[in-house]
């Protein structure tokens, strides 16, 4: 007399064919195993001797099995990894509020009559400094003697005609030619207080005033 029952390589190839991504997926995978196990050992019991199974599909299904487990397990080790890893750049990123940095870029916050821009000069020159607002409108335009290495520059918000410039972001531009009137490369650096930080993206992002930083472009910071 033939048994019929529910094919257990059928029935695995249900189980596995969807991506398990969960902590109930694994549960799943593994109930689903032990149906499987059942169904083999019931088939194997009630096999026919001059129609035996073929050993070679349900020993491949093991193999799926064990692969679909394994990926299961790596998938959860990625995730702790991953989770572990965003809390610390959380932690040090937070380590970052309240304290004064100093980073590359050209955009500074004007703010109750002041921005400032640190400047690098390789060597002792003059430079036409010329400022733009936001929309990229040039505002003041003025000369300035470099030395060599750093300093600073800082505007007091009046404009070249004289009116006084709203707070808000704008961005310096920097000419320079050295004593032998050969044209220099200018290095240039914003500096403030770190109010908030964005930890949304890929990687932190820190706000002084409006201005976004990059982590990536700090130089320095102190307290």
């Amino acid at each position: 007399m033939t048994m019929a029952t529910t094919s257990p390589v059928g029935s695995l190839a249900n189980a596995t064919s969807k991506s398990p991504s969960t902590n109930s997926s694994a549960a799943r995978i593994a109930d689903n195993f032990d149906q499987f196990l059942q169904l083999l050992t019931t088939q194997l019991k009630n096999q026919s001797p001059l129609d035996p199974m073929d050993t070679n599909q349900f020993t491949q299904q093991l193999v799926q099995f064990a692969s679909v487990e394994q990926q299961i397990k790596t998938n959860d080790n990625l995730s702790s990894l991953l989770l572990t890893n965003k809390t610390a750049n959380l932690n040090n990123a937070l380590g970052f509020v309240g304290a004064r940095v100093t980073a590359d870029g050209t955009t500074s916050s004007l703010t109750a009559g002041s921005a400032s821009w640190q400047i690098n000069a390789p060597r002792v020159g003059t430079a036409t400094i010329t400022i733009k607002d936001a929309s990229g409108n040039e505002v003041y335009s003025g000369q300035k003697t470099l030395s060599a290495g750093d300093q600073s520059f800082n505007w007091n918000g009046v404009k070249t005609n004289g009116q006084v410039a709203a707070n808000g972001q704008y961005t310096i531009v920097v000419a320079a030619k050295d004593a032998n009137g050969q044209s220099m490369t200018i290095k240039s650096e914003i500096s403030g207080i770190v109010d908030t930080v964005d930890v949304s993206g890929d990687s932190p992002v820190l706000h002084i005033g409006s201005i976004s930083i990059p982590t990536s472009s700090v130089k320095s910071i102190s307290r």
